[in-house]
């Protein structure tokens, strides 16, 4: 095999070996954090008036009288058979509850990605081509506030102002595309401020580029330059981020759904967490950080791809 395509083949294998390690490693924590918290499913599902025969029997049922040991490898079994279990609460399998959620946490997160994209573009090209100016100083002033206030604060303020005051917007629940503006704000705004200023970073480097000047000098117009030839270059960190950042929204959608009502996987892992459904709870972990492992290991191993001096720089 040529020389480029082992070095290519190493690489991948690399990142998709120390993939698998994180996977199994957020697999163990999860698992036996969960089991550490306190409290018993079975107390919560059958209340503290509950007769200890009947509390012995559904703990028997439910296998959670083995040994953690053992209920940890009886978990790594059903893993592999692509069986997620069944639910202490609604006895229904894990899979079809999931299948059932998905979609409203996906739809929350591609549209708090558009928002994101819809804001930073305009603020970080404007801070880069009006650097050290006012519209500068504002637009960083406003990306620096995205980062600052938490989505647990926003939320409720767009609440207030948006819902309440001016009732242009549901205040919960997922009826219609209007529920989904408020959520989508929440959560884009974080990651707006991210890009902006990794997009302003970037743009300013390349504005200094040699091949700039040469385009200015030939008279073509500001507008050409900068959203023709400058950004274009600009684009692949920022891309970068975009992918590293795609996996952190489904994180940051818990408290956002739980804020907003939203019936997504966020709110589905706090439902599991105080009803101390164990499995459910494990399943919707699992999910987010197998989403959020396989689509910054997909980014880095693009990225790798697309620029050797990364590859030949030891396989980071």
């Amino acid at each position: 095999m040529h020389p480029f395509g082992v070095c290519r083949l190493h690489y991948l294998l690399a990142r998709l070996f120390s993939a698998a390690i994180v996977i199994f490693g957020v697999l163990c924590l999860v698992f036996f954090l969960i089991h550490l918290v306190p409290g018993d499913p079975v107390e919560v599902m059958l209340g503290e008036s509950a007769r200890a025969a009947d509390r012995e029997a559904l703990r028997q049922a439910l296998g959670l009288n083995q040994p953690i040991g053992t209920q940890f490898v009886n978990y790594l079994n059903g893993l592999l058979h692509f069986d997620l279990g069944t639910s202490l609460h609604s006895k229904r399998p894990i899979s079809e509850i999931l299948l059932e959620r998905l979609p409203a946490t996906l739809e929350l997160s591609l549209a708090a990605l558009l928002v994101a994209v819809v804001i930073a573009f305009p603020l970080g090209v404007l801070s880069a081509v009006r650097k050290d100016s006012v519209w500068d100083h504002l637009a960083m002033g406003v990306s620096l506030g995205g980062v600052a206030i938490p989505n647990f604060l926003l939320g409720p303020l767009l609440i207030l102002a948006f819902s309440l005051w001016l009732g242009w917007f549901p205040v919960s629940g997922r009826e219609g595309p209007g529920s989904l503006v408020l959520p989508a704000l929440t959560l884009g705004t974080a990651l707006a401020a991210i890009l902006s200023r990794m997009l302003r970073a970037t743009l300013l480097e390349v504005l200094n580029e040699d091949y700039i000047r040469t385009a200015r000098a030939k008279g073509l117009a500001p507008r050409v330059v900068i959203w023709k030839h400058a950004l274009r270059n600009a684009l692949l960190p920022v891309i970068t981020l975009l992918g590293l950042q795609l996996g952190a929204l489904l994180g940051g959608a818990v408290i956002t759904e739980v804020v907003f009502s939203w019936p997504g996987l966020g709110q589905l892992v706090i439902e599991a967490i105080q009803r101390r459904d164990y499995p459910l709870v494990q399943a919707c972990v699992l999910l987010i950080s197998l989403t959020y492992v396989v689509v910054n290991t997909l980014t880095d191993v693009a990225y790798g791809l697309a620029d050797p001096r990364i590859r030949v720089g030891g396989g980071r």
